[in-house]
């Protein structure tokens, strides 16, 4: 019966989070699954390496930690935007740019990081050429927000 509660309960939350977050839910999910990839590949990379250590996998971690409240600050900015154009009657057609840019920025930090991680352990077989794209698409992302700064300070 408590199974039961628990299951209904967590199954609320998130239904309920992921309508609030609507546009960020899938972007912040893959991240999480991508952080998780990449820690997995650094430690790999280390033990192949034979420079696995405790201090930095917990330095990792707590890096990891700060991404999400890096996203975290973004979705309360787009949250602050959206209130105070709404308070002055205005429409903001997005719901979340800053939240959704800064999760991306992050998500393709991670996939070259799994990539310099895959690249680093001997006889992994990595395209250079997909390397070569996430890198445009990270630069791709930075760019967007570039314009975008300088288009607010307009």
């Amino acid at each position: 019966m408590k199974e039961n509660i628990l299951k209904a309960l967590i199954a609320t939350v998130s239904a309920g989070l992921l309508g609030y977050f609507n546009q960020l839910a899938v972007p912040v999910m893959m991240l999480g699954v991508v952080m998780v990839l990449d820690y997995a590949t650094g430690l790999t990379a280390a033990w192949v390496h034979r420079e696995l250590d405790s201090r930095t996998g917990i330095l990792g971690i707590v890096k990891k930690l700060g991404y999400l409240v890096l996203v975290v600050v973004g979705g309360c900015v787009d949250w602050l935007l959206m209130s105070g154009m709404a308070a002055v009657g205005l429409g903001h057609p997005v719901s979340f740019a800053f939240g959704l840019v800064i999760t991306m920025w992050l998500i393709l930090n991670e996939l070259i990081s799994i990539l310099e991680n895959l690249g680093s352990i001997e006889g992994f077989p990595l395209p250079g050429f997909l390397t070569r794209l996430v890198r445009k698409l990270k630069k791709t992302v930075e760019n967007v927000a570039d314009r975008a700064d300088e288009e607010e300070g307009d």
